[in-house]
């Protein structure tokens, strides 16, 4: 169904002729190496990103144990959003580098697979999933904690071709 966005006419691809969801027929599309960044912050106080960066949180690793639900959450990304075909990827990492300007963490993630459909929703997935479970990891020390600035970084691969944001 096209649709006018910004100005543009635009193709919403998981609406149908009826206006009603479909998930996208990908078996006619040839499978490519495709790859995608997404990033996200867990803004809090210094105060708690010291506890993080010592390793004294209560519940332990907090950064360890956010990596690793990121990736598992990448994994998991067509059981959590319904119209996402699921994927064999074939790399999946969660960086989380903390920030004492913000003060916080910046989580990125890279998801690559070969196939016929893109994978920026397993990357920011990951990056959701990581952010959340930072945020679970501390909220003892601080509930105030924010997460922000959720977005997709950079997106290789696919008929679209290559996409980078301009922040």
């Amino acid at each position: 169904m096209a649709r006018k966005v910004l100005g543009k006419t635009s193709t919403l691809t998981h609406i149908d002729a009826r206006g009603e969801a479909r998930m996208v027929d990908v078996s006619e599309k040839p499978a490519t190496e495709r790859v995608a960044v997404a990033e996200g912050r867990v803004i809090m106080s210094k105060a708690t990103l010291d506890l993080i960066v010592s390793g004294n949180a209560k519940k332990g690793d907090v950064l360890g144990t956010a990596r690793i639900a990121g990736i598992m959450a990448a994994k998991r990304t067509s059981e959590l959003i319904p119209l996402c075909h699921p994927l064999a990827l074939s790399k999946v990492t969660v960086d989380i580098t903390p920030d004492r300007k913000l003060p916080g963490c910046v989580v990125q993630a890279t998801v690559k697979v070969t196939g016929p459909t893109g994978v920026e929703m397993e990357a920011l997935t990951a990056v959701s999933v990581a952010c959340l479970t930072i945020y679970d990891m501390i909220k003892a020390a601080e509930r105030g904690v924010r997460i922000e600035g959720i977005h997709l970084v950079e997106k290789m691969g696919g008929k679209s071709g290559h996409y980078r944001s301009a922040g």
